[in-house]
């Protein structure tokens, strides 16, 4: 199977708005004249979260040379000790991370092994739905994401924002109203013209609905009146960033977009997929599966980071997850099926980059965990480390419920 990558849809979608479906061809901007920035309420990092779905090989981006099971367990697709970039011995960097070299080694970005969920599976929906609700063994339902917009108190139309998916990020399932677009430039409501006023008479519609139907509507038209005068303005990103032509590059453009027109943005969610290599993984070869992907993942980062420069990134904080990683031993397909522990990047100006933090386990048959690379850290514990030093939160029992944040000392507090 291979899992979808990142599809643009040009179409808007709200997802506490009653199914989403209910402005269908309906309003554009201007349901309110309100246009929120820096949310009063919140003064921490602004925190993206790029989701790597399909299953993620960590093993292939950040490799483990110095562990010669590694090796064992991968004759052709393993990375060889020559090729990795920034290497210490122990671990390296896929080459195709090159954009991201300086980053590295200006200390903005490091990477954390050997994490996972606490309850595996390889089931594809399964761990992605356990991985963005992230409160399992409780009743709690919807996303992470919408319990931080909940602690946060921030209440701006663009507080979080889904960007690039084709469907709302589930990480944002919840009370909390939230925002999901395929791009800026796409965000509005089929229908609106200067002839036909449909946000008027959309606001006229509602106007004497109860609170839980206006609600949604009237948030949906002040986050398209606060993006109405980036639409109106063509974009240019700032110190010669050049973004992929790819849909993860448009996301995070979009983001940094969002965050340079201190539209409040708290949180920010990017899907990116295709990362289930069942077969031809490849070599670390341009024109090779995993080769390319990292390339187009690096560039994109790259770019988002040049942006928002050395000042925009003091005040952001972007991490990946994965649903899970894939298995030591590559298969017959050169590939590598769905396993269990995995690698996370971090990139920021708070993060103290420049290495890979872990409680590496090892590759040897006894320290595997079913064949699967056994993940020492719950993933959950890193973000909560990078919530408490710069989101500044305190308990973490309200985003994740029973976990402790790591003390990896990942990121230098805010101040």
């Amino acid at each position: 199977m291979k899992f979808p990558g990142c599809v643009e849809n040009a179409t808007i979608s709200r997802r506490t708005l009653l199914g989403a479906a209910a402005l269908t061809g309906l309003a554009g901007a201007g349901l309110s004249t309100q246009l929120a920035f820096a949310d009063p309420t919140y003064s921490g990092d602004t925190l993206v979260v790029l989701s790597l779905h399909g299953g993620f090989d960590g093993l292939s981006a950040i490799a483990p040379i110095g562990d010669p099971d590694y090796y064992k367990a991968r004759p052709t697709i393993a990375l060889p000790k020559s090729q990795v970039i920034a290497g210490d011995g122990t671990f390296g960097l896929h080459p195709a991370l090159n954009p991201l070299l300086p980053l590295w080694k200006g200390g903005k970005l490091a990477a954390v092994h050997a994490v996972g969920q606490p309850n595996p599976t390889r089931s594809h929906f399964a761990a992605m739905d356990a991985m963005e609700n992230a409160a399992p063994g409780t009743s709690i339902r919807g996303g992470w994401l919408d319990r931080m917009l909940g602690v946060t108190g921030a209440t701006g139309p663009l507080a979080g924002v889904s960007v690039g998916g084709a469907m709302p990020s589930r990480l944002f399932a919840g009370p909390v109203p939230a925002v999901s677009m395929a791009a800026i430039d796409k965000f509005t409501l089929a229908g609106d013209s200067v002839q036909r006023p449909m946000a008027a008479a959309l606001k006229t519609m509602y106007a004497d609905a109860p609170p839980a139907q206006a609600g949604p509507a009237l948030a949906a038209g002040r986050a398209l009146t606060a993006t109405a005068a980036m639409r109106a303005t063509p974009y240019t990103p700032a110190n010669g960033a050049a973004y992929p032509a790819t849909e993860l590059g448009g996301a995070l453009r979009d983001v940094a977009r969002l965050i340079k027109s201190r539209t409040g943005l708290v949180t920010a969610a990017v899907d990116c997929g295709d990362w289930d290599m069942h077969d031809a993984l490849g070599t670390a070869t341009k024109g090779q599966r995993m080769y390319d992907n990292l390339t187009d993942l690096a560039l994109a980062l790259a770019a988002f980071s040049t942006d928002l420069g050395p000042a925009g990134m003091n005040s952001v904080t972007l991490l990946t997850i994965s649903e899970f990683g894939r298995r030591v031993q590559e298969n017959a397909s050169h590939g590598a099926d769905h396993g269990h522990g995995n690698a996370m990047l971090l990139l920021g100006g708070g993060v103290r980059g420049g290495k890979v933090y872990t409680a590496w386990p090892g590759l040897s048959p006894g320290a595997l965990v079913a064949g699967d690379l056994a993940a020492t850290t719950d993933y959950r514990s890193v973000i909560g480390e990078l919530l408490q030093k710069r989101c500044r939160f305190g308990s973490l029992s309200e985003v994740f419920p029973g976990v402790k944040p790591s003390a990896f000392g990942l990121a230098a507090a805010r101040t």
